[in-house]
């Protein structure tokens, strides 16, 4: 995809929103059903059933998805679509590229073994590993605006009240 065609896609949903501003509010929905029979929850995804369950150092055996891997997934996911969009629209060709998310928990936390401990992610990297003709500086303000516009990078950086019913 090119930039025009990226911007002529684009264009009348941006005027729609512009005009109707409660259309762009995207109602978003996620699934976990509970395993009777084992600590896991099955995930209904675009894609199929992911079933979920306690990472090793919470007493799995590793042959589950890992929620805190899932969010790393989503927010690579995320960066690395919201980086081509920026990428197309600046024109830019890229030959290949990746993004890695890393995060650390300390298990310490989610097994209650100390309560001084924080439970879940405490941080958070993401690479961007990138092969293009564009100069380092451009590279650093495409990441830059991806950053910007990258709705999980932007979520987990200013998280929404959560209200648990």
């Amino acid at each position: 995809m090119d930039a025009d065609t990226l911007r002529a896609m684009q264009a009348p949903i941006k005027q729609l929103y512009r005009e109707a501003p409660a259309a762009a509010l995207v109602p978003a929905r996620a699934e976990a059903r509970m395993d009777i029979d084992d600590v896991a929850c099955l995930v209904p995804t675009w894609h199929g059933e992911t079933k979920a369950g306690l990472h090793p150092a919470a007493g799995g055996d590793g042959s589950l998805a890992c929620s805190a891997d899932m969010l790393l997934e989503a927010v690579a996911a995320c960066a690395g679509v919201t980086f081509r969009a920026v990428a197309t629209a600046s024109g830019v060709k890229i030959r290949s590229g990746r993004v890695i998310a890393e995060g650390k928990w300390d298990a310490r936390g989610t097994l209650g073994v100390d309560r001084s401990v924080a439970v879940g992610l405490t941080e958070i990297t993401l690479r961007f590993e990138v092969d293009s003709d564009a100069d380092h500086a451009k590279l650093a303000r495409m990441i830059q605006t991806t950053e910007h516009y990258c709705v999980i990078l932007q979520t987990l950086r200013n998280p929404p009240r959560i209200r648990v019913e």
